[in-house]
């Protein structure tokens, strides 16, 4: 939320600013009931209103691109706002401190493969003494390993991803746990046993019953169950670079467990045919102490890497700050496009406003010249139709907002209803102001025009018109 937003928005911005707007609004009341500039502005509005009553349908069709571009405006942005928001929390998930460096498997060497039947690649515990010497920029280092496999209970069974890791993982990425506990120092010290599960693993392994206490069988040997997360959205691929997350399938065993039942060989199969790799670490999470060293630390871990793997580029390196940051500013320009998109709505209906107004006057010239012949000057009769324009446009971006409201909230519930994934949506606030603002901008601005025309009639002709 930005300063501006809280200030004006906030439940503390409207107590301070309420007094002020009642001061304001018994100030209007006041000059529009006392000075003559305000009786003759009421008395404007008034024969605005009464002939935009006496032909409705007319008046509706006028403003109705002044609706649908106000309500256009706050629901594309409510939309806009709501996906770009989901992209930004996905990688804020990943933390704006954190640094991620990933294991990648190398182009096959058949040579190799050939003569080992073991592909060696990716992160060692030797890397993590080297990051440990670049001192108190880096605050935690949590690694992991990862085990596509098959976990059983009794005759179900679930394809998850194992992972070995430490408790921080659970900091991390911020667990919300629906019942026991997360892995903890005692059971990676003792290489216990235990196993935390996602909530959709635990849905397929245990549907009739609590998760919690249960055994389950992982790759021979078998787990205990002391936690369930609760159900959460996956985190999408950051830039290519990171596959995404699905947290509810996932299995979690204790880092030292995993190396003391699999050993440090995984075999992976695949459609015909069996791998065995030998990766130490699959990834591993450093947190830096401060936003501005995370740069820094990342180029420095990119060198150690570069020095102890030497040309086999085996390692990447994804700084989430760096599509933070890019994200923020697509959703800048996304935010531009979409009131680009939506104002040309609010253009094409103030030429609507415009046209109609311009018949107006040509259906009332012998008003207008009896109006004249009474003693109306030309400001009187420019400011007629204006305001008759603004009310229009005033009115209709009123409307606009109450559709586009309401769009915000409906279209959500039916999309949920038709698609697999949800339509997030979030209002944008200044988007509501600034569209009736326009709205009434257009009225001005279309507006003005005929208005002049009429006011620059001759009394004489317009008295002969029929």
């Amino acid at each position: 939320m930005t300063a501006l937003e809280f200030s004006l928005f906030s439940p503390l911005g409207l107590a301070v600013a309420s007094p002020a707007l009642i001061a304001l609004g018994v100030w209007c009341y006041r000059w529009l009931h006392r000075s003559a500039p305000g009786v003759k502005l009421r008395r404007s509005l008034a024969l605005a209103v009464k002939s935009l009553w006496l032909h409705k349908l007319r008046a509706f069709l006028s403003v109705l691109g002044i609706i649908i571009g106000t309500s256009s405006v706050i629901s594309l942005m409510a939309f806009g706002e709501g996906s770009m928001q989901d992209a930004l929390d996905d990688i804020k998930r990943q933390g704006a401190t954190n640094i991620i460096v990933r294991s990648v498997k190398p182009p096959d060497d058949s040579a190799t493969a050939q003569k080992t039947w073991v592909t060696t690649y990716g992160l060692t515990r030797r890397d993590l003494e080297r990051f440990e010497t670049l001192g108190d920029s880096i605050v935690r280092m949590v690694p992991l390993r990862i085990f596509p496999s098959e976990a059983r209970y009794l005759e179900r069974f679930v394809n998850a991803r194992v992972i070995g890791t430490t408790p921080e993982y659970a900091d991390i990425h911020q667990f919300d746990l629906a019942g026991g506990r997360f892995l903890t120092e005692a059971d990676d010290r003792d290489r216990k046993n235990v196993c935390v599960v996602g909530s959709e693993a635990a849905d397929k392994l245990f549907p009739f019953e609590d998760p919690l206490g249960r055994s389950i069988l992982v790759r021979g040997s078998e787990f205990t169950v002391v936690g369930v997360i609760r159900d959460r959205m996956p985190t999408g691929g950051t830039g290519g670079s990171q596959a995404a997350e699905e947290f509810n399938r996932d299995i979690y065993i204790p880092l030292h467990t995993s190396v003391a039942r699999f050993g440090e060989v995984i075999s992976v199969r695949t459609s015909g045919s069996r791998m065995n790799e030998k990766v130490q670490y699959n990834q591993v999470t450093i947190t830096v102490s401060d936003i501005d060293k995370v740069r820094p630390v990342g180029d420095a871990i990119k060198e150690l890497l570069e020095q102890g793997h030497g040309a086999k580029k085996d390692w990447a390196v994804t700084i989430p700050l760096d599509k933070l940051e890019e994200a923020e500013r697509a959703k800048k320009r996304f935010t531009r496009l979409l009131v680009m998109i939506a104002s040309i709505s609010l253009v094409v209906g103030g030429i609507g406003i415009m046209n109609i107004m311009l018949a107006t006057v040509t259906e009332r010239t012998r008003e207008i010249g009896i109006r004249r012949a009474l003693g109306a000057k030309q400001r009187d009769i420019t400011l007629q139709f204006l305001v008759e324009a603004v009310v229009q446009t005033t009115v209709g971006g009123l409307c606009g907002v109450v559709l586009g409201l309401a769009m915000v909230f409906v279209v959500p519930v039916v999309w949920d209803l038709i698609a697999e994934e949800p339509l997030p949506a979030k209002i944008h606030v200044p988007s509501i102001f600034l569209s009736v603002a326009v709205s009434i901008g257009v009225g001005v601005l279309f507006g003005w025009y005929p208005a002049r025309r009429a006011a620059r009639l001759d009394p004489i002709e317009a008295l002969r018109h029929d």
